[in-house]
């Protein structure tokens, strides 16, 4: 799962149908620092695809480990790419939330490998427990990430509070046994899905010459 335009908010005329790089580096793709959302928007799909998969239980038994290998490279180097070349930019705020995905990912992808090869000293008892702790600490975190970025415009922050929903239901199902708040947490996933996929084309309708996509107003504007 994930965030992200890869474009930073430019709100300080009121403009909120797209976003655009911040100055002095330009609004578009003939600016020499690019723009590194076209990189960490496509990874993020296939991770947040791969992690709906496991979670709709449409995987073969053993199924969260059938995803590490997209997690633990394409995706969390594609996003660990991102950040640096966005941070180099001075692009703060797409630098800030795409480490924070990239954090997301690697650490689901070291749990995963944690837990199945004892790495932690965790007994299968407390895998559960594992499980759960590190659900509370995403949440609570992209929850936060949420309230902080309403400045930014409102399919960034649907495309958060999807995640917000998905990780809440996943907490509710691990902590409940119930494997059918796991399924509708995996459907939330295919949700967020598909919102990033939108804002990956209005990234590319920028990079390839033409006119970006309505992104919506903030919710918060001042």
């Amino acid at each position: 799962m994930t965030v992200i335009s890869g474009h930073e908010p430019d709100l300080s005329n009121g403009a909120t149908n797209n976003i655009s790089e911040p100055e002095p580096l330009g609004t578009d793709e003939k600016s020499a620092g690019g723009s590194p959302g076209v990189v960490g928007v496509p990874t993020v799909i296939a991770g947040a695809i791969g992690l709906g998969l496991v979670n709709i239980g449409a995987l073969p038994g053993g199924a969260a480990g059938a995803t590490l290998a997209i997690l633990s490279t394409c995706t969390a180097v594609g996003l660990l790419i991102t950040t640096v070349w966005a941070a180099a930019l001075g692009q703060n705020a797409s630098a800030s939330l795409f480490g924070v995905f990239f954090g997301f990912y690697a650490s689901y992808a070291a749990l995963v490998l944690g837990l199945s090869h004892d790495w932690f000293g965790t007994s299968a008892v407390s895998a559960t427990d594992a499980q759960v702790a590190w659900l509370w600490c995403w949440l609570i975190t992209i929850v936060v990430v949420t309230l902080v970025t309403l400045r930014l415009p409102s399919s960034l922050t649907l495309q958060l509070g999807l995640v917000d929903v998905a990780l809440a239901l996943l907490l509710a199902g691990t902590m409940s046994g119930a494997t059918s708040l796991i399924r509708v947490g995996g459907a939330f996933v295919f949700a967020f899905v598909a919102v990033t996929v939108y804002l990956y084309a209005d990234l590319m309708f920028i990079a390839t010459g033409g006119c970006g996509l309505p992104l919506g107003r903030p919710l918060i504007t001042r």
